[in-house]
C-alpha cells in the first residue's frame, strides 16, 4: 500500500493540483504561488505501509540539549497542545525523559505515534534487538510504533553497554567500517522486531536512493519511512519521487533550519528558511508565521514533519492540528 494523505488538504491550490518535484530553484515560487490560496483544514496523517497512520507534524527532539527535564516539559506540553507523534534516538540519550512525559500526560497509548532509532554502535544484527529492549525501557513502553536505522553507517561500540568508542585526544567516533558496508544485515535483523511485536514498523533514517535500493534488494519487511533533511533550500525532489514509487514515506527533519553540526558548521551563514527574506514577505500577506507556511508546504507535498523546539513558548500553535 502506498503512504497515503490523509484528510490534508493544507495549502493546497484551488484546483487540487500540485507541481511536484520541480527544480530547486521554483521551490520558493511555489510556495509564493500557494500564499493566496493557504486553507486551514485538519490533518491527520499519512497511511503507512503496514497500514497504520503517522501524524502528519509530530515533536522532534534532536538537539534537546538544555537537560533531560527540559526535555520531559517540553514533550508534556507538545502532547497538551495536540502533537500525537514524538520523535526520539537513543543516541540523543533522551529516551527516559520522553518516557515520563508519556507517563505523566496518561494519555492512551493507542493514541501517540512514538519513533526511536537503533544507535550506530548497535548494527551487529545480535545486538539489535537488545537495542531496542533498552530503548523500550527507558520509555517505559512494551512497543514503539516506528523503529529507524539512525545512519546506513556504523560505529564501534564503547567498553560500556551503547557507548561509542572515541579515540584519545579526538573526541569523534570511529567508523566501524566492515559493519558499515553490511547494513542490509541490520536491517534484517531489524524485520525480526516486527515479528516479535517490538516494532509496529521498520524504517531507515539519512538514506540515499542508492542505499535504500539495496536495503529493498533484501527486504522481507519494506521500510516504512526514510526520515532525511528536507526543506525548501534542500527539497529531495528525487529522493521524494523515489519513495512515493517504492511506497515508502518521506518524513522531513530541520524543515525550519537546524543548529549546524558537522563540518558546515563553521560555514553556516545562511539565513535559515524562517528568515528568508522571500519567505518573510509571503507571510506578511498571509496571517500565518513563516514556520506555518513552510509546514504547511511540506505536508502539501506529500510529507510528514518533526520541528523542534527547547522553548515551551514557541511549541508550535498551528490550525491543522485540530482534532
Amino acid at each position: 500500500m502506498q503512504s497515503q494523505l490523509i484528510n490534508c488538504s493544507v495549502c493546497l491550490p484551488a484546483d487540487g493540483t500540485l507541481p511536484k518535484h520541480q527544480p530547486h530553484l521554483t521551490t520558493l515560487k511555489h510556495i509564493i504561488s500557494l500564499a493566496g490560496r493557504i486553507m486551514a483544514t485538519p490533518v491527520t496523517g499519512f497511511r503507512l505501509v503496514n497500514s497504520s497512520t503517522l501524524p502528519a507534524i509530530g515533536l522532534g527532539t534532536f538537539q534537546g540539549d538544555d537537560g533531560n527535564e527540559k526535555v520531559k516539559n517540553i514533550v508534556k506540553a507538545a502532547i497538551q497542545a495536540g502533537y500525537r507523534h514524538i520523535d526520539g534516538a537513543a543516541a540523543y540519550d533522551n529516551e527516559k525523559a520522553i518516557g515520563d512525559a508519556i507517563k505523566e500526560s496518561s494519555i492512551p497509548r493507542d493514541e501517540l505515534f512514538v519513533t526511536t532509532r537503533l544507535a550506530q554502535s548497535w548494527h551487529e544484527p545480535k545486538d539489535v534487538e537488545r537495542a531496542l529492549d533498552l530503548s523500550l525501557k527507558a520509555l517505559s513502553l512494551e512497543y514503539v510504533d516506528l523503529y529507524l536505522m539512525h545512519f546506513p553507517h556504523a560505529y564501534l561500540p564503547g567498553p560500556n553497554i551503547g557507548t561509542i568508542r572515541h579515540p584519545s585526544g579526538n573526541g569523534k567516533p570511529v567508523i566501524d567500517y566492515e559493519r558499515s558496508r553490511k547494513y542490509t544485515e541490520t536491517w534484517q535483523a531489524m524485520e525480526k522486531l516486527v515479528d516479535s511485536g517490538k516494532a509496529k514498523a521498520i524504517g531507515l533514517s539519512n538514506f540515499n536512493i542508492l542505499k535504500t535500493k539495496r536495503i529493498l534488494e533484501v527486504a522481507r519487511i519494506r521500510p516504512a519511512v526514510n526520515q532525511v533533511e528536507a526543506h525548501p533550500y534542500f527539497p529531495q525532489h528525487e529522493l521524494l519521487a523515489f519513495c512515493e514509487k517504492e511506497h515508502i514515506h518521506l518524513m522531513a527533519h530541520q524543515l525550519l533550519g537546524g543548529k549546524p553540526v558537522g563540518v558546515v558548521a563553521p560555514h553556516a551563514d545562511i539565513p535559515g528558511p524562517l528568515f528568508d527574506t522571500k519567505i518573510t514577505q509571503i507571510v506578511d500577506q498571509t496571517d500565518m508565521t513563516p514556520a506555518q507556511l513552510i509546514l504547511s508546504w511540506a505536508v502539501q507535498r506529500g510529507t510528514s514533519v518533526i520541528p523542534k523546539t527547547s522553548n515551551e513558548s514557541r511549541l508550535l500553535r498551528i490550525s491543522v492540528l485540530r482534532h
